[in-house]
Protein backbone atom coordinates (compact mmCIF):
# COMPACT_ATOMS: atom_id res chain seq x y z
CA UNK A 1 0.00 0.00 0.00
CA UNK A 2 1.54 3.19 -0.93
CA UNK A 3 0.64 6.80 0.77
CA UNK A 4 -0.79 8.37 -1.96
CA UNK A 5 -2.64 5.37 -2.87
CA UNK A 6 -4.05 3.91 0.70
CA UNK A 7 -7.60 1.93 0.51
CA UNK A 8 -9.82 4.00 3.02
CA UNK A 9 -12.58 1.19 2.70
CA UNK A 10 -10.01 -1.10 3.38
CA UNK A 11 -8.95 -0.46 6.07
CA UNK A 12 -12.22 -0.01 7.86
CA UNK A 13 -13.28 -3.57 6.63
CA UNK A 14 -9.78 -4.62 8.43
CA UNK A 15 -10.96 -2.38 11.80
CA UNK A 16 -13.69 -5.18 12.04
CA UNK A 17 -11.46 -7.87 11.50
CA UNK A 18 -12.37 -10.86 14.24
CA UNK A 19 -8.24 -11.12 14.94
CA UNK A 20 -7.95 -8.25 17.77
CA UNK A 21 -4.77 -7.51 16.82
CA UNK A 22 -5.17 -7.34 13.07
CA UNK A 23 -8.04 -4.65 13.71
CA UNK A 24 -5.82 -2.32 16.24
CA UNK A 25 -2.60 -2.67 12.98
CA UNK A 26 -5.59 -1.53 10.76
CA UNK A 27 -6.96 1.37 13.03
CA UNK A 28 -3.57 2.68 13.52
CA UNK A 29 -3.05 3.11 9.93
CA UNK A 30 -6.33 4.39 9.28
CA UNK A 31 -5.68 6.78 12.11
CA UNK A 32 -2.49 7.79 10.32
CA UNK A 33 -4.32 8.22 6.92
CA UNK A 34 -6.89 10.24 8.40
CA UNK A 35 -4.59 12.63 9.64
CA UNK A 36 -2.39 12.55 6.33
CA UNK A 37 -5.72 13.25 4.40
CA UNK A 38 -6.73 15.74 7.16
CA UNK A 39 -3.59 17.91 6.46
CA UNK A 40 -3.64 17.94 2.93
CA UNK A 41 -6.99 19.14 3.28
CA UNK A 42 -5.69 22.06 5.56
CA UNK A 43 -3.32 22.76 3.05
CA UNK A 44 -5.68 23.43 0.36
CA UNK A 45 -7.97 25.52 2.27
CA UNK A 46 -4.94 27.91 3.36
CA UNK A 47 -3.82 28.38 0.22
CA UNK A 48 -7.43 29.02 -1.11
CA UNK A 49 -7.59 31.55 1.56
CA UNK A 50 -9.81 29.78 3.81
CA UNK A 51 -9.23 31.44 7.54
CA UNK A 52 -8.31 29.11 10.20
CA UNK A 53 -12.12 29.48 12.41
CA UNK A 54 -14.06 28.09 9.34
CA UNK A 55 -11.33 25.03 9.51
CA UNK A 56 -11.56 25.01 13.02
CA UNK A 57 -15.36 24.86 13.01
CA UNK A 58 -15.44 21.99 10.02
CA UNK A 59 -12.95 19.80 12.08
CA UNK A 60 -14.75 20.60 15.29
CA UNK A 61 -12.02 22.17 16.87
CA UNK A 62 -11.13 25.36 18.49
CA UNK A 63 -9.60 27.84 16.17
CA UNK A 64 -6.58 27.68 18.37
CA UNK A 65 -6.21 24.13 18.40
CA UNK A 66 -6.27 23.91 14.67
CA UNK A 67 -3.91 26.55 14.20
CA UNK A 68 -1.24 24.97 16.88
CA UNK A 69 -1.67 22.26 14.78
CA UNK A 70 -1.23 23.10 11.56
CA UNK A 71 0.17 26.93 11.95
CA UNK A 72 3.17 26.12 11.43
CA UNK A 73 2.89 24.06 8.64
CA UNK A 74 0.88 26.15 6.44
CA UNK A 75 1.17 29.51 8.01
CA UNK A 76 -1.15 32.30 6.62
CA UNK A 77 -2.33 32.36 3.51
Amino acid sequence: MTEEGTDMAALVRGAEDDDPLGALLALSRLRREVERREAVAVRRARTAGVPWVAIAAMLGVSKQAVHRKYGGRFGRA
